[in-house]
């Protein structure tokens, strides 16, 4: 690893669940705009594309229909090597947790096997207006299948007990050491986007571990500076900030991904290829 060691990832989340087309008209919602927002993502530097749809109104879905065509166009793209990685979120917020929405949440990582999925370690008050609910059910057969099918979990993290919560299915064997965790800072109902906060949570991280962070909202760009200070890797795109600067929407995700490779390239590093990126994390390529 010591040659990877200069090497950030930097991970492009397009669309996610919450942003709308009111919020900044470069928001990808069809499968066919989210799989070239990825592409041209990965031809600014991204090394791995972090998957969401929506319907075709632009509200957030876990319809797997959406999911298969979404990844079929970006692996269709065969110059395109970016790593993929499914949320497990999809568009549950608020609606409650059962086993057939865990079903419907955990479709997308068995059936179209990404290297990536998402685990957000806990249940939050998403921006003190709904729920984001991970029931410990969910969370524990959401690890073993992961673990089956040779999937890594990207923790999500937006406070600091949800990795405490990790600590524990690491120990109970539902979570496999070392694991990798995606801080995310500013989302109303977790910690703030603050270098402070930042420095408390990477703090708390288990040994080993790898992790990556992202500011949502005004604190992005020094959430994004610090991270890169502090060795992490990074988060970007209109999944949690619409703004390139104050009062300024960004063009689109490349926009955001070619800054943050600009940062990393001034402070002396590099930016990891989706190869890299596989090594760094371990990485199982499922497709070719």
């Amino acid at each position: 690893m010591s040659d990877l060691k200069n090497k950030r990832i930097i991970t492009a989340a397009v669309t996610g669940a919450w942003p709308t087309r009111q919020d900044n008209p470069a928001l990808p919602v069809t499968p066919e705009e989210i799989a070239e927002d990825v592409y041209e993502c990965w031809k600014a530097g991204a090394a791995v594309a972090h998957i969401h749809v929506r319907n075709d109104d632009g509200t957030p879905c876990t319809d797997f229909e959406r999911y298969k065509e979404t990844i079929d166009l970006i692996r269709a793209k065969k110059d395109c090597d970016i790593c993929i990685n499914i949320t497990s979120s999809g568009g549950t917020l608020g609606s409650g947790s059962t086993e057939e929405d865990d079903e419907a949440r955990i479709k997308p990582i068995r059936e179209l096997l990404p290297e990536i999925c998402s685990y957000d370690c806990g249940t939050m008050n998403w921006q003190n207006r709904t729920i984001l609910e991970n029931h410990p059910r969910f969370l524990e057969t959401l690890g073993k299948e992961a673990q089956r099918l040779d999937i890594k979990p990207e923790i999500e993290i937006f406070d600091a007990g949800m990795i405490y919560t990790a600590e524990h299915y690491v120990k109970t064997g539902i979570l496999k050491a070392p694991c990798h965790f995606q801080l995310i800072l500013g989302a109303a109902g977790g910690v703030k986007a603050t270098v402070e906060d930042l420095i408390m949570l990477k703090g708390r991280i288990p040994e080993g571990s790898t992790w990556a962070a992202a500011g949502i909202g005004r604190g992005h760009v020094p959430i994004m500076m610090a991270t890169i200070a502090m060795g992490g890797h990074l988060r970007v795109g209109l999944e949690d900030n619409v703004y390139y600067s104050k009062g300024v929407l960004a063009e689109n995700n490349a926009q955001l991904v070619s800054r943050a490779k600009r940062l990393i390239e001034e402070a002396g590093y590099e930016t990891a290829t989706p190869e890299e990126a596989r090594k760094i994390l371990g990485l199982v390529r499922k497709v070719q």
